[in-house]
């Protein structure tokens, strides 16, 4: 971010000094044939527009001896200012500087648009298991990192949304539509930064979904104070996930198939109701008729408490800010959104 910020204010600085060059040799031209040759202002203009750019239309009138001397030094100032100028421009462009500048402008305002949208911070190992995860899954992401070079990474990716900068810092988040994001995910390689990411992300958006990495055990505690909703602590993630493949492997090699999206494949889903229609209210899950009319299989109701029910009874009542599990292929799924949207929307 810094690097880019810096890269544009010397281009337009740059571009500042030959303009003010070239308006500094405009008025000296009009005043110059003003006192030597008499013309009006406006004659004394026109002379030196077509001076400075050598176009080689006629005088307004022939000139005196010293008009021409006036003349030939006007050109040869101006020869050195057009250098400058194409200069500048030119090494802007060898430079690579314009195509960021542009490409980095196009991809802030596609991120102004999004909504209910996930920042990833950081890009390492982590970082990019957690796109992956996302593109398959056709969520809208945008993240930040310090490499430049980093949405070469992804080629299944298409348009990557990536913000070369530091993601510790609150003009980024900003840039990366914190306010109005859904989930940040912060995964840097150092603890201290994903605690810096996380307190500054909950005070942009108090109602953000913060989750965060973690090396240290130690580092948990410091991460749910800074805001965190969930901490992932990934060396104890990894050896859980070792002993399962020994203790469990059917089980394992069951669920690692659910999170690999395909078009036949089975994939979970989630519907948390905040608010609820007078056609979801108090109705049970049998009243809603999800499998019946969606093909979709309800494994998980989570209660307005927090509390989970695994494999819920049909008589179990939706309420409002509880949550709906399901479990079924990809259309099914769809339509299972499709149709609690509807209903909600009633």
């Amino acid at each position: 971010m810094e690097r880019y910020k810096e890269q544009s204010r010397r281009f337009y600085n740059r571009l500042y000094v030959a303009a003010a060059m070239l308006a500094f040799a405009t008025l000296v031209g009009v005043i110059g044939y003003m006192l030597i040759e008499g013309y009006n202002w406006i004659e004394a203009f026109y002379m030196t527009v077509i001076t400075l750019s050598t176009v080689g239309f006629s005088e307004v009138r022939p000139l005196s001896a010293g008009g021409e001397i006036f003349t030939a030094f006007l050109i040869i100032f101006n020869i050195g200012i057009f250098t400058y100028a194409i200069a500048t421009f030119s090494s802007f462009l060898l430079e690579g500087g314009l195509r960021e500048m542009l490409e980095r402008r196009r991809m802030e305002k596609k991120i102004a648009k999004l909504k209910d949208h996930i920042i990833v911070c950081g890009y390492g190992r982590y970082g990019q298991a957690v796109a992956r995860h996302l593109i398959r899954h056709h969520r809208n992401f945008v993240i930040i990192d310090e490499n430049e070079a980093i949405r070469d990474q992804i080629p299944e990716a298409g348009e990557l949304l990536f913000l070369q900068g530091d993601a510790t810092s609150d003009e980024m988040l900003e840039i990366a539509g914190v306010h109005h994001a859904k989930s940040l995910i912060a995964a840097l390689p150092h603890d201290s930064d994903n605690v810096f990411v996380t307190l500054s992300a909950r005070q942009l958006n108090p109602g953000i979904n913060l989750i965060s990495r973690a090396n240290d055990p130690s580092s948990e505690v410091k991460l749910k104070r800074a805001g965190a909703d969930h901490v992932v602590l990934t060396n104890q993630i990894g050896g859980f996930f070792m002993a399962a493949l020994v203790t469990k492997p059917d089980t394992v090699e069951f669920f690692t198939t659910l999170t690999e999206k395909g078009k036949d494949m089975p994939n979970f889903e989630e519907v948390i109701f905040d608010r609820l229609s007078d056609q979801i209210r108090g109705k049970t899950i049998r009243e809603l008729e999800i499998r019946q009319k969606t093909g979709a299989n309800v494994v998980g109701l989570k209660k307005p408490d927090g509390e989970f029910i695994i494999n819920p009874p049909p008589d179990s009542s939706i309420l409002e800010h509880c949550g709906i599990i399901v479990l079924g292929s990809t259309e099914q799924i769809e339509r299972f959104k499709k149709y609690m949207s509807e209903l909600n929307a009633v």
